[in-house]
C-alpha cells in the first residue's frame, strides 16, 4: 500500500502559512513526508483535484483519494486521518 499526502498552497495564503508548521510536526511525528505544492505553479492538480480552495490537503493511498481537507487542518485531525493508513 502506498501512502502519500500532499497540501497544496499558493504564495500569500494565510491559511497556508499556518497550515505549513502543522505539517512539518505531521511530517516528523509520522515519519512521514507530506509534499507540498504551489497549486499556481502546477494548475494541472487545480483541474485533477478539483480545487477550490488553499491549503487543501490529500491523504492518498495507492492514488486514491481517501481524506481530503479544505482549509487549515488542526494537527490532532491531520494525524488520526494519516495514522489510519499506516
Amino acid at each position: 500500500m502506498a501512502l502519500s499526502v500532499i497540501c497544496f498552497f499558493q504564495p500569500g495564503c494565510m491559511g497556508c502559512m499556518e497550515q505549513s508548521p502543522i505539517n512539518n510536526e505531521v511530517s516528523k511525528a509520522l515519519k512521514l513526508k507530506i509534499e507540498e505544492i504551489d497549486a499556481t505553479k502546477e494548475p494541472k492538480y487545480i483541474k485533477q483535484y478539483s480545487l477550490k480552495v488553499t491549503p487543501t490537503t490529500i491523504v492518498l493511498v495507492d492514488g486514491a483519494v481517501r481524506e481530503r481537507f479544505e482549509g487549515m487542518v488542526h494537527r490532532e485531525l491531520l494525524e488520526s486521518a494519516i495514522k489510519k493508513y499506516l
